[in-house]
């Protein structure tokens, strides 16, 4: 296929040819998929910024080299995911151990659906889109090498034919299957072994009637009531801190064991990241007169139970476009 026809596709002439400002409209289309591909890769939504950042800066400097034998966004994701790769050589030298991943940030649903709706009318997609978006997917990536953490991507999440993945990593058919069997095998390793069950649909009567029940039990610091929707096998962690929690009753000590039983003064806002429902928690401030933020609770939802708890600190809120203070109400006080 010629450079043109190629370049077509997307809508414009000539890379080469284009303007700073023409070009950057390009890439701008792409954004927000590209964001979230560098996300999954990455697991850190800052993080996933300035990979984006630094994508749209070399394919710029690099555009007069772009031959056509791919769409254009096919050559952005390309240099995303060698972008994602450099990032994660400099900067992650821990790796994720256990069921943790420190430097996991939340993805808010309000740009979730800025992605372009390819199959939006095949049930099978869209619940293969909030699978490889959800916390426990995102996590459990973390878990694998770069190079097969990519090839899964592009192969199981973006479709894309293992000739085009091995030309991407420099590596032969052969060995990008081989890789991709043993991302999968750790995949499964590290998944919970039962679906999310929410949907976020009105049509999800009963998941959401639970998620504002614990809404309601964690504003009152109820925690025998919390304790009661939470599975046996219920999983806890607070990125960036250390530590998995792992079962109900180590989950309601730990959180006994911090003072959480007595605290009074929550209001609650709900919210969504990485298609699952989440509580934004303020606690009431006397100096401030207001209530201020204080975490992000993320859950999983499975068994008709919490079998997760992801919580996040109040740094995220602005990412996730949350009131920085809520005012004052008698009722909460």
């Amino acid at each position: 296929m010629t450079i043109d026809m190629r370049i077509e596709e997307d809508g414009v002439s000539s890379l080469a040819e284009m303007d700073e400002a023409a070009f950057a409209e390009l890439a701008e289309r792409h954004r927000r998929e590209l964001h979230v591909h560098c996300y999954r890769m990455l697991g850190s939504f800052q993080d996933a910024e300035d990979a984006v950042q630094e994508t749209f800066l070399k394919a710029w400097r690099a555009r007069a080299t772009y031959e056509g034998r791919a769409t254009v966004r096919a050559w952005l994701y390309r240099i995303a995911t060698n972008t994602s790769l450099d990032l994660l050589a400099r900067r992650r030298p821990e790796a994720a151990t256990g069921g943790e991943v420190r430097w996991l940030q939340p993805y808010p649903d309000s740009l979730l659906d800025e992605l372009p709706a390819d199959v939006a009318d095949e049930p099978e997609s869209r619940a293969l889109a909030r699978e490889t978006i959800e916390l426990a997917y995102v996590v459990a990536v973390q878990h694998l090498a770069p190079r097969p953490r990519a090839a899964l991507i592009l192969r199981d999440v973006m479709g894309w034919p293992a000739k085009d993945v091995a030309d991407l990593l420099g590596d032969s058919v052969n060995s990008v299957n081989s890789a991709l069997q043993r991302a999968r095998a750790g995949m499964r390793e590290h998944l919970p072994g039962e679906r999310q069950e929410w949907t976020g649909d009105e049509g999800d009567s009963e998941n959401r009637e639970l998620v504002r029940r614990f809404t309601d039990a964690s504003v009152a610091a109820d925690i025998d009531t919390i304790a009661a929707m939470m599975r046996d096998d219920v999983r806890y962690s607070m990125p960036p801190w250390e530590g998995l929690v792992v079962g109900r009753d180590a989950v309601v000590a730990d959180w006994t064991a911090n003072g959480y039983p007595e605290m009074t003064g929550l209001r609650s806002v709900p919210t969504a990241v990485n298609r699952q429902p989440a509580i934004a928690y303020y606690l009431w401030n006397d100096e401030a007169g207001a209530h201020l933020p204080l975490t992000i609770d993320v859950l999983r939802v499975s068994g008709d139970q919490v079998s997760e708890v992801t919580i996040f600190d109040a740094e995220r809120f602005g990412s996730l476009g949350l009131p920085e203070r809520l005012p004052a109400d008698g009722g909460d006080r």
